[in-house]
């Protein structure tokens, strides 16, 4: 839609200078309040002396203009002087005709209860499942009383959302949620595999091992082309020249891939290269990074923190969501406890506890989970039967001379030795590989 030409009159019929509007702002507003879009030519309302006049023309509506004009006799006179000043006259006439205009614009059930919502100054979260719709209301709860909804048409329950997390509750959205990530179905009947090395070393290593755990059924790639170590000294990874051969080598065996994202500044280049954006254990609490992540086009693989609890892990993820990302995916990669033969603790539990509180899919990651090369097979296997929407494991064809987490990673050998066991087990959990 191209940008017009709005001539804008004050109440006196005094000229001001022609006001450049683009249309699409124009179209904001209308969206705003639940009307249907308008064409650039119809944005033309030179010699529109009053706001009300405007208001009358945008809704094209006998009554509206009669209830405009009453209005304007109870409220101060303020003259229309710039498009920007439409929507504070908009909103408070349209608080007065609520009862009229709910039934006049929404065009059904649920675009009615939401104007009520937002009313209340409460934002809206859509979830359209088979069965129903469910909105979801997030706000103070000071600015909220459930007899407001519940007496609506089309309302069927009302229900509070008691978990701090609402966005990632499956009370909210009852269906799990499955992510489409080109031809791969996330969260759904099959059960995804992630390999690939800890660290991109070179171009000629990520290359073999891509086309190794390709052939043994993994549909992603994984590799980390950015390291964040513990120790400063350690090899911190090849940068965007690891990210370009991730892309190249996965693109060559038909894979996905994934990668950590250390920061927001690295939001855009990282999505260049990589499908899925993964969100390791330190960053879980780095709230503002998750802000940001929430405008994010891409899926999130977001890893538990190495010390976190289950909610706090949920609503991690709630930053996400409440963002405006509904991509996101949950890992559970070990946390900390006073067990010191394993690198970390793999919390096979959290597997069925966050399917019974989220609808978000969830992955483990017995590589980090467990420190071990001998203990990742039958961890991943344990994973699997405990409803493990997928796995993310290191391989490595050298991991004695590995950069990064040689000890946890297999051999290529050995992947496929599991990759073996789980298209068994798979079907005897009614999913496939």
């Amino acid at each position: 839609m191209k940008d017009t030409q709005v001539v804008a009159f004050d109440c006196d019929g005094v000229m001001f200078d022609s006001v450049k509007a683009n249309t699409a702002y124009y179209n904001h507003i209308l969206e705003h309040f639940g009307l249907p879009a308008m064409t650039a030519e119809q944005f033309v309302y030179a010699n529109m002396h009053t706001a009300e006049k405007v208001l009358a023309f945008l809704f094209q509506d006998p009554e509206l203009r009669d209830a405009a004009l009453a209005y304007r006799r109870e409220m101060s006179y303020r003259p229309f002087v710039r498009e920007m000043e439409i929507e504070p006259y908009l909103k408070p006439l349209l608080q007065a005709l609520r009862p009229r205009y709910y039934t006049a614009v929404a065009t059904n059930r649920t675009d009615s209860i939401g104007w009520v919502i937002s009313d209340h100054g409460l934002d809206i979260h859509r979830s359209t499942g088979q069965d129903r719709t469910v909105l979801g209301v997030i706000g103070s709860e000071i600015t909220l009383d459930p007899r407001d909804f519940e007496l609506l048409e089309g309302v069927s329950e009302v229900v509070r959302v008691t978990e701090p997390f609402k966005l990632a509750s499956r009370t909210f959205k009852p269906e799990s949620t499955v992510i489409t990530v080109g031809d791969l179905s996330i969260g759904g009947n099959e059960i995804v595999v992630m390999a690939g090395p800890c660290s991109i070393e070179s171009e000629s290593q990520i290359s073999e091992i891509a086309e190794q755990v390709a052939s043994a059924g993994a549909k992603v790639l994984r590799g980390g082309a950015f390291k964040p170590r513990t120790n400063p000294y350690s090899f911190q990874g090849l940068g965007e020249d690891g990210l370009r051969y991730l892309r190249e080598a996965a693109d060559r065996n038909n894979l996905l891939t994934v990668t950590e994202v250390m920061d927001a500044s690295q939001v855009g280049l990282v999505s260049e290269y990589s499908d899925i954006l993964q969100i390791g254990a330190r960053n879980m609490h780095n709230f503002a990074f998750l802000r940001e992540l929430g405008n994010a086009r891409k899926p999130i693989f977001l890893k538990r923190g190495m010390s976190a609890t289950i909610e706090e892990w949920l609503q991690a993820a709630e930053y996400v969501l409440s963002g405006g990302n509904g991509q996101v995916i949950l890992c559970e990669r070990g946390i900390r406890t006073f067990e010191t033969y394993t690198r970390n603790t793999l919390d096979i539990s959290a597997i069925p506890v966050v399917h019974k509180l989220s609808h978000l899919p969830i992955f483990a990651d017995p590589s980090h989970g467990t420190g071990r090369r001998d203990k990742v097979a039958p961890m991943a296997r344990a994973a699997v039967a405990a409803g493990a929407d997928g796995l993310m494991i290191e391989v490595h064809n050298d991991p004695d001379s590995a950069l990064s987490d040689g000890a946890q990673s297999l051999l290529p050998g050995q992947f496929s030795d599991l990759m073996g066991d789980l298209k068994q087990i798979a079907p005897l959990l009614g999913r496939t590989l």
